[in-house]
């Protein structure tokens, strides 16, 4: 008799505890269920007003020439990789900020040329397979004076950068993209390559908007302070950029500028 009441008060207490552990479990997933629906929010929100931006997006200077589409493709990729969404969007953020109030400047410093660059390359990122081979580099000598001085053009790396993404080849089980920022003994460095897979693209694009605006910024701010080479090596894409920022401002100063 007292092993029968025994096993009911045993049976009782745990149909209790599987009873709360149930009601607690409810609860938790109520909770998540909640804060799902609130990040979602969330996100939507934070969309919608990028795509304001992107919307109010006019560039129509050399200094500040770039396609507003090419953003709204951006968030169309984001929008469909949910795991990367939050990381992408404050990316995304800042490149807007930096192009819409810094890209107004005539000068950056390279430091916040190159913090806009590596956001906008980690933005390109969601377009390409985690297993593609992306390469970034950065060389740089933090304590140069110049490097903290407004003394680089805004977005003066966005063309290169661009046209890698855009002409890799995404297909070749060797494909890659390499980008590597240099600041050293006062000058800017940027080189970037990419495996191509059409010569003939290539060569139509460099005639293009973007290859021509870069050539003519650079032209026209740096005069003979900059060097800019494009060339191709077995069927890699190889453009290397040096500005010499102490020579041009050495220049600018004895002009009185």
């Amino acid at each position: 008799m007292k092993t029968n009441i025994l096993v009911s008060d045993t049976l009782y207490v745990i149909g209790i505890v599987f009873i709360i552990i149930l009601v607690v479990l409810v609860f938790f997933l109520i909770y998540k269920l909640k804060k799902a629906k609130s990040q979602r929010r969330e996100f939507e929100e934070k969309y919608n007003s990028l795509e304001l931006k992107v919307n109010g997006l006019k560039l129509e200077t050399l200094e500040s020439k770039l396609n507003p589409h090419l953003f709204k493709n951006i968030l169309n990729s984001i929008q469909s990789h949910a795991y990367q969404t939050y990381h992408a969007l404050d990316k995304l953020a800042n490149v807007l900020d930096y192009i819409l109030y810094e890209s107004q400047k005539k000068f950056v410093s390279p430091r916040e040329e190159i913090e806009f660059a590596l956001n906008l390359i980690e933005i390109n990122k969601i377009k390409v397979s985690p297993l593609f081979e992306l390469k970034v580099k950065t060389k740089i000598k933090e304590a140069e004076l110049l490097y903290e001085q407004p003394i680089l053009a805004p977005m003066i790396s966005i063309d290169l950068i661009e046209n890698a993404f855009k002409h890799a080849d995404l297909k070749s089980p060797d494909a890659f993209i390499s980008i590597v920022f240099e600041f050293r003994d006062s000058c800017f460095y940027l080189t970037v390559s990419n495996k191509i897979s059409d010569h003939r693209s290539l060569k139509k694009d460099n005639s293009g908007l973007g290859s021509n605006t870069l050539d003519q910024r650079l032209r026209i701010i740096y005069n003979n302070n900059y060097k800019l080479d494009k060339f191709i090596e077995d069927d890699v894409y190889i453009a290397h950029l040096k500005i010499d920022l102490l020579e041009y401002k050495a220049q600018m100063l004895a002009a009185g500028r």
